[in-house]
């Protein structure tokens, strides 16, 4: 088991980044909000997990040990793969994920990309008494929220390697949508992924 890695970042995708340790460049998958926070030729320490199955190996890495524990605990869960279980942790923040699971909050565990209601239920009903104890305080969101993404994204972004001028634009198409939860609870993590789908398109 790789369990972390430390080295120099290499190269920067959409969907994953390459280290450096020991003169052999390790390809990590990770979420979008991960990559945001790195940056060429500088040291990263991720945590990591490794997937194995019979045609693949596959290093999946996160900027918390915590967020790695969720990944490999989502998918003790019948049906719930590597994928699904990297879209929890892309659009879900690891307290907030955990207070979903333990409150039987299918709204917020179905915003991640194929889990649906049935698949919410089945997480909650396996892992509602495994995730410890989380916080009470109430979820993040309202009007402040909603004023703080715009330079929280437009930073990931630039961050990615995109200019100013591209991040100014995708936000300004994204915030055109008032009536988007994401845009009015301030979402960053499910709004980051929306920006890279549009930036993606002019690639």
């Amino acid at each position: 088991m790789i369990a972390s890695v430390r080295g120099t970042v290499t190269a920067i995708t959409l969907d994953h980044v390459v280290v450096e340790v020991g003169g052999v460049g390790l390809a990590i998958r990770t979420t979008p909000s991960t990559l945001a926070g790195l940056r060429r030729g500088e040291e990263a320490r991720l945590a990591t997990t490794l997937v194995v199955r019979e045609d693949s190996l596959t290093l999946f890495g996160f900027a918390s040990d915590e967020s790695k524990e969720l990944f490999e605990l989502v998918q003790s869960v019948s049906g719930v793969g590597p994928k699904i279980a990297l879209a929890l942790i892309a659009v879900l923040e690891p307290e907030e994920l955990r207070r979903a699971l333990a409150s039987g909050d299918y709204n917020t565990l179905t915003r991640a990309p194929g889990i649906g209601r049935k698949g919410a239920e089945r997480l909650v009903l396996e892992l509602r008494d495994k995730v410890g104890v989380v916080s009470t305080a109430t979820a993040s969101g309202g009007p402040a929220a909603a004023v703080a993404w715009r330079p929280k994204l437009s930073e990931a972004l630039v961050g990615l390697g995109f200019t100013v001028k591209q991040a100014d634009d995708a936000i300004a198409t994204l915030a055109s949508d008032t009536e988007d939860a994401a845009v009015r609870d301030g979402d960053v993590g499910l709004l980051l992924r929306r920006a890279l789908g549009l930036l993606g398109r002019h690639r």
